[in-house]
């Protein structure tokens, strides 16, 4: 019977490969970019203590409400952490870029030509519920994703043809050309849902009620909008795997919802919750006081570290009318004194923002090299003349807290672009109508840093009015794109990836991730350059510059301000390896003392 399934199996394989005649390449780990850290046989990552207890509770504070357990309907506001319920084929641990190891998957197949790729799974899978993960189910749900999921999937995973078990245990990705990048992807970002579970659910749609999930944690308890729990399953089937070892080491993690950062840093204090990660600049050096802090029960520090930093600013929607000119949107840029802010309300803690792969070797610094010329010569008619010229640098003052020199650069940019002031208010020429927006926020901590511009852009007579909502609303409106302004940004880009699709492309205007809108041709082919060259790690370094430059000088938004160390206070209840990630905090990694945990227990102060 053996046999018999041998030679199928093989006849199958060979009517298959017959479809492509790239050279086909076995491996238990995929790499995007770079070159492996790991080697085939190891034991678990470096950044992890493999004998760290399985102890303990955390509880985290997290801002808003939610109403919805499934991450990936097209409406609501999931719950913290719920796509974490699902395990993907492979993990990507948090000291490399782009590279993946064995979680559900044990083996990876595919060819050189990038049109196909096949999984082997791990016999032992199973779901939370006990039922085996199947290739069917990792079909099943690339296929549920793609008809109902949110519309960036969609888009995203276009070129992929088909999705199929070949039979129990292996499942065949197949593309209609050729992408490494996407087809490797797939391996680590696709959730692998159980699909008895989900058949006969629409999965636009939110869900009242906890999901049956396949990774370490399920959720054991909530209250609705309030709070979420989740358990370290006992009998979780990937316990052992060298990408689990030494990690998810709580054993039960809650989040409490707040309405109110400053009532959750009050609730923290006083011991409501475990952990605090703050960016408040303010906060961290005047609010961070108290008992519990003086008696050592709470711990205070400040990490150092390298990774890349995330692109915040007030970001412009630009399919808005006022904001589709680029000389106002640089103009409104010359409204923000940073240096005034980091003087008098970030105590000179931050850098400012200039790059949107800031702390990278990808970051545009200098003029442009040959190797970027080569790209943006052909793109001259479609981009800025001062991407060839200048070095792009946000706007500098004294710190005076006086921008009658900014406003001055300012007003030249709006006379140009036609508006004038009439009356105090600034008016566009032809159409009278004034220089008007709305900042949407949700967080009113971003109503503080955010005053300091509408008061600089009220001396320039544009009125900026501040609208704060809840996080409901706020993500409606911001998925409907029913917005002049947020103050949000980009993730953290360690490397040009072809995520920068997503977030860029005009092909996802309808996304929400293409925050600001953008619609424009030479955009376009840098992404549609960089996805196609995830292979080449030196053309990338070109690509990543060249693209940052036109990012830069198209002033998609005003950039804000970032900062090179973790800002943490706990309760001092946790213990961490000597070894950080690069690129993470690294908190799956960290565990909890009994010891210390009874020491609180019997000592704390409130």
């Amino acid at each position: 019977m053996g046999k018999v399934r041998l030679a199928i199996l093989s006849c199958g394989l060979m009517i298959f490969s017959m479809a492509s005649f790239g050279k086909v390449i076995e491996t238990t780990r995929l790499v995007g970019y770079g070159q492996a850290k790991y080697p085939e046989n190891f034991r678990h990552f470096d950044y992890v203590n493999p004998n760290a207890p399985k102890y303990g509770k955390v509880t985290y504070g997290q801002i808003g409400t939610f109403d919805n357990f499934n991450r990936y309907a097209s409406r609501g506001v999931p719950a913290v952490a719920s796509g974490e319920l699902y395990d993907s084929l492979m993990f990507s641990p948090d000291d490399e870029i782009d590279t993946y190891y064995p979680l559900i998957a044990t083996k990876i197949r595919y060819s050189d030509d990038y049109l196909w790729l096949e999984a082997d799974l791990n016999p032992k899978a199973r779901f939370h519920d006990g039922i085996p993960i199947t290739a069917h189910d990792v079909a099943f749900s690339f296929n549920k994703l793609n008809t109902e999921g949110v519309p960036q999937f969609r888009v995203y995973y276009k070129d992929v043809k088909s999705v199929k078990a070949l039979n129990d245990r292996t499942v065949r990705f197949e593309m209609s050309q050729p992408n490494r990048e996407k087809l490797f992807s797939i391996a680590e970002t696709l959730p692998i849902l159980p699909a008895h579970f989900w058949k006969d659910k629409n999965f636009a749609e939110p869900l009242a009620t906890p999901p049956v999930g396949s990774g370490a944690y399920k959720i054991i308890d909530y209250k609705m909008g309030q709070s979420v729990t989740y358990g370290l399953v006992d009998d979780y089937w990937a316990r052992d795997l060298p990408v689990n070892v030494g990690r998810n080491n709580f054993k039960v993690v809650q989040y409490d919802y707040y309405r109110d950062d400053t009532v959750m840093l009050e609730a923290f204090k006083s011991g409501e919750f475990d952990f605090r990660q703050e960016t408040n600049a303010k906060q961290w050096v005047t609010a961070y006081t108290g008992v519990n802090f003086d008696n050592g029960h709470i711990i205070k520090e400040e990490i150092p570290h390298q990774k890349p930093a995330p692109a915040k600013g007030f970001v412009f929607n630009t399919t808005r009318p006022v904001f589709q000119d680029r000389r106002v949107r640089e103009a409104l840029t010359y409204a923000l004194d940073f240096q005034w802010m980091n003087q008098h309300m970030f105590y000179n803690q931050y850098t400012r923002t200039r790059s949107y792969f800031q702390n990278t070797e990808f970051e545009a610094q200098g003029l442009p090299s040959e190797a970027e010329l080569k790209i943006l010569n052909p793109l001259k008619a479609e981009i800025p003349p001062r991407v060839f010229t200048q070095v792009y640098q946000p706007p500098v003052t004294d710190g005076s807290g006086q921008i009658r020199k900014q406003m001055r650069q300012a007003f030249k940019l709006l006379k140009a672009a036609g508006w004038q002031i009439k009356d105090g208010v600034m008016t566009h020429v032809q159409s009278g109508r004034p220089l008007k927006f709305e900042l949407l926020i949700y967080n009113p901590t971003d109503e503080r840093i955010s005053i300091p511009l509408q008061k600089n852009l009220k001396r320039m007579g544009i009125t900026m009015n501040i609208r704060t909502v809840d996080t409901t609303q706020y993500t409606k409106r911001l998925r409907d794109r029913d917005f002049d302004m947020i103050s949000r940004g980009f993730s953290a880009n360690a490397y040009p990836s072809s995520d920068l699709m997503i977030i860029w492309n005009s092909g996802f205007i309808d996304s929400t991730y293409n925050q600001a809108g953008v619609s424009d041709p030479a955009v376009d082919q840098l992404t549609e350059a960089i996805a196609a060259n995830q292979h080449d790690a030196q053309k990338l370094v070109a690509l990543g510059r060249a693209f940052d430059r036109v990012l830069q000088w198209n002033f998609y938004m005003i950039p804000q301000w970032y900062i090179s160390t973790y800002h943490v206070a706990m309760w001092d209840k946790f213990e961490r390896p000597q070894v950080m990630p690069k690129y993470s905090l690294g908190m799956d990694s960290w565990w909890i003392s009994a010891a210390k945990t009874k020491a609180l227990a019997s000592g704390k102060s409130h």
